[in-house]
């Protein structure tokens, strides 16, 4: 066995887990429905194969090499985290019979703007592929090709997010009974979107104030 390939999984593992905005947005998907739940799981996977890409493609050194670049990516990634977190805000603003209808709607909508807004905000985090291009190499034996193996890192990576993500996702829409009641849900609303706010007002003041 592949002590190496161990040891990674176990920080792979780490890093996909540690809550952040995409669990926030998957908790909040799951709300509405085990649909969207998982669908936004897939989407965070998807970001996550992105990012994975261009770490091994070494797209990722440029990001490092060019501050702007990175501060930039970062406002666009904060203002759509911010976006995300408003609405789900207003949401739980809402009148309770409004709210009710509303989430009848989504519950009855396709999953494609779950899947978008997985993909969208993990991707959009400038910091994942500065990670996964700090931790990649670590695990790379020397002398050994570094494309094969980082590829393989990056399949592993993809597939604790393809596991964690929708376990996320299904565990919320079980409690789901009882998340789902107006007050739960406006309360589980308030949270999340507070968490999105607080996320967003992070990255875009980091490249503001650095």
């Amino acid at each position: 066995m592949d002590a190496q390939l161990v040891a990674f999984t176990g920080v792979a593992a780490g890093m996909v887990t540690l809550p952040g905005a995409d669990f926030t947005v998957v908790v909040r998907n799951s709300l509405v429905s085990r649909r969207a739940g998982v669908a936004c799981a897939l989407g965070v996977a998807g970001g996550l194969l992105v990012h994975t890409a261009l770490a091994v493609a070494g797209v990722a050194a440029v990001l490092t090499a060019v501050p702007a670049l990175f501060r930039a990516l970062q406002l666009v990634g904060g203002v759509y985290v911010l976006h995300l977190g408003l609405r789900t805000l207003r949401s739980a603003l809402r009148p309770l019979g409004e709210r009710s209808e509303a989430g009848a709607d989504a519950e009855r909508g396709p999953a494609g703007g779950a899947l978008r807004q997985g993909f969208l905000t993990n991707t959009l985090n400038p910091k994942a592929p500065i990670t996964f291009l700090s931790v990649l190499p670590q695990f790379v034996p020397a002398g050994s090709p570094a494309l094969p193996r980082t590829a393989v890192l990056s399949a592993i990576v993809v597939a604790l997010a393809l596991l964690w993500f929708p376990v996320v996702a299904l565990l919320v829409d079980r409690l789901g009974r009882w998340l789902r009641r107006p007050r739960t849900a406006r309360a589980a609303e308030a949270v999340t979107g507070s968490a999105l706010v607080i996320l967003a007002l992070v990255l875009l003041g980091e490249p503001l104030f650095a």
